[in-house]
């Protein structure tokens, strides 16, 4: 227990920023020295017992102490509030900017006023995608972009060109993912869908369906219709 006595408080806060950021780079450093491997993306102080986290640059988040005489691979939970800390640090290392998705490169549904907005990226032959897809057909007053992100095999690339090219993109995406009618051969330039793929990759998008919101949020996996109303609920409005 001696590696998590408080240090004394610095008086300078100037100073005792320096002090935290020299630790900082002290922990990555001896990260990468265990890992043999300049593996860290950044390393913050938490609040709790002298903790740091740890962001890899494959996306993982884990935790060590100041001398990194330990590695945690878990979650951290605030018994107080109840909070899954390490899920919310996740989702704020993970936000995006939402103006940076090239929307031309989805399939645009609006329903209703089509006020609220979010944006998937979808395998067509994600099981939990089209339990997605029976959710989102029950929300109004929303605009839907969805990328088309096949990851799953060569027939989900084969599938995501038809959908693409096809005559109604929506009509085809939805008779595939709601009642299982398999898209009709079709062609056409599908560079959208290889450059969904990349965007993929240069943001850490490994799994669908991956849900982002109009503030940058992002919601990774199948959610029911009630979270993701409350979800959406909590974007603030312009």
């Amino acid at each position: 227990m001696h590696r998590f006595i408080v240090r004394p408080l610095l008086v300078a806060l100037c100073a005792g920023a320096s002090a935290v950021q020299a630790d900082e780079a002290v922990v990555k450093k001896g990260m990468e020295a265990f890992v043999g491997a300049p593996a860290v993306e950044v390393v913050k102080k938490t609040d709790y017992a002298g903790v740091y986290e740890v962001l890899l640059k494959s996306g993982e988040l884990v935790y060590t102490n100041e001398n990194v005489d330990f590695i945690i691979d878990g979650r951290i939970i605030d018994t107080k509030s109840r909070t899954d800390i390490t899920e919310t640090r996740l989702n704020q290392l993970s936000a995006i900017d939402f103006s940076t998705l090239a929307l031309d490169q989805a399939i645009k549904q609006v329903r209703g006023d089509g006020a609220r907005v979010i944006a998937t990226f979808e395998d067509p032959n994600c099981g939990y995608c089209k339990r997605l897809g029976k959710e989102l057909a029950q929300m109004d007053n929303v605009t839907i972009y969805t990328f088309l992100l096949p990851i799953l095999s060569e027939d989900s690339t084969k599938k995501s060109h038809n959908i693409w090219c096809a005559e109604d993109q929506v009509k085809a995406w939805n008779d595939w993912i709601l009642d299982g009618v398999v898209p009709k051969a079709a062609k056409c330039d599908t560079a959208a869908v290889e450059k969904n793929v990349a965007f993929a990759q240069s943001h850490r998008i490994k799994g669908t369906p991956t849900i982002f919101l109009a503030d940058g949020r992002r919601l990774g996996g199948y959610l029911p219709l009630a979270q993701l109303e409350q979800a959406l609920a909590e974007v603030p409005v312009k």
